[in-house]
């Protein structure tokens, strides 16, 4: 599967790709969200992982900026954010730009984040 991670925290990035990696991904690093575009010209992702709290760009605009090209409407997200899901009050919004999960960065293990990457495909918004 490839995966591409829009994550601004370059090491945690780097240590995202390389447990994702050596679960048999390949993945595209991103830190911002024209960047994370530009990856996405290049080679269609098959799944985003992406923290909500981005530069410049907000995570919840970049979703919808990738919702707007026809070719990404259907890209699973996985949201894995220092944001708490209970900041977000309608995560049927979410769910309508196709977040399949929601984790919680404190509290979600590198074991945790790459299970739930193999669980989407049956998604659910946790």
């Amino acid at each position: 599967m490839h995966i591409v991670v829009v994550e601004p925290d370059v090491v945690l990035g780097a240590v995202y790709r390389k447990a994702l990696t050596l679960a048999g991904h390949t993945v595209s690093l991103a830190s911002h969200a024209q960047q994370a575009v530009m990856v996405m010209d290049e080679k269609r992702p098959d799944l985003i992982v992406m923290e909500l709290q981005l530069r410049q760009h907000g995570g919840v605009e970049f979703l919808y900026e990738v919702r707007s090209y026809p070719e990404w409407s259907t890209i699973p997200v996985l949201v894995h954010s220092v944001i708490p899901s209970y900041r977000f009050s309608n995560l049927a919004a979410l769910e309508q730009l196709n977040v399949v999960k929601y984790l919680y960065k404190p509290q979600t293990t590198l074991r945790q984040l790459c299970e739930a990457i193999s669980s989407t495909r049956h998604p659910s918004i946790v």
